[in-house]
């Protein structure tokens, strides 16, 4: 499977280098999503201003939790690898865990209530673009509406994250793993 658009290569325009400034850690070259979506300076921009990685109104464990499941469900190993190479240790996940984010039916066994709630609340946007009232009101009893707001739009804007990948078939990048193998991916 070959890449669709070419990643764009330095020398990078004024504006999309303070891009990748902004999004990258000092001194690690931009990730091949950020220098596809260069194609159109405008777009990575809104991209770069417009991302929830930032300390936001839920842990870091509830937010990644919420990337790896859309990721998953998406199919989208690029940006799940990315995640997991980057954030899954530092929000505590397990191997087992990190392999069930991908798996087309969570073992919710291997996780704490709160965190069933989040992966019913992917599943249900990803399934229906709905939250079903019951869930809804499990959901409410844990978290405040701010929190609510986040975590749904995290969940759409890695879905929009997972068509980008997935459609122009951006190459994992070199540190970052690929799907376990389980069902959702044999």
């Amino acid at each position: 499977m070959n890449t669709r658009l070419t990643p764009l290569k330095a020398p990078f325009s004024a504006e999309i280098e303070a891009d990748f400034n902004t999004i990258m850690p000092p001194g690690m070259p931009p990730l091949s999503i950020f220098t596809t979506v260069a194609h159109n300076p405008r777009v990575l921009h809104r991209m770069v201003i417009g991302g929830l990685l930032d300390k936001g109104s839920i842990s870091l464990a509830d937010r990644e939790l919420v990337i790896l499941r859309t990721c998953g469900l998406c199919k989208a190993e690029y940006e799940w690898g990315v995640h997991v190479a980057g954030f899954a240790e530092k929000a505590g996940f397990n191997t087992h865990q990190i392999s069930d984010t991908a798996r087309e039916r969570s073992d919710l066994s291997l996780w704490r209530s709160e965190q069933q709630l989040l992966i019913q609340l992917a599943d249900q946007l990803h399934e229906s673009n709905q939250v079903d009232d019951d869930l809804w009101a499990l959901l409410s009893a844990v978290y405040q509406p701010e929190q609510l707001v986040e975590l749904i739009m995290l969940a759409g804007l890695y879905h929009a994250v997972s068509f980008m990948v997935n459609a122009c078939r951006i190459e994992r990048e070199a540190f970052a793993p690929a799907f376990p193998k389980c069902e959702s991916q044999e």
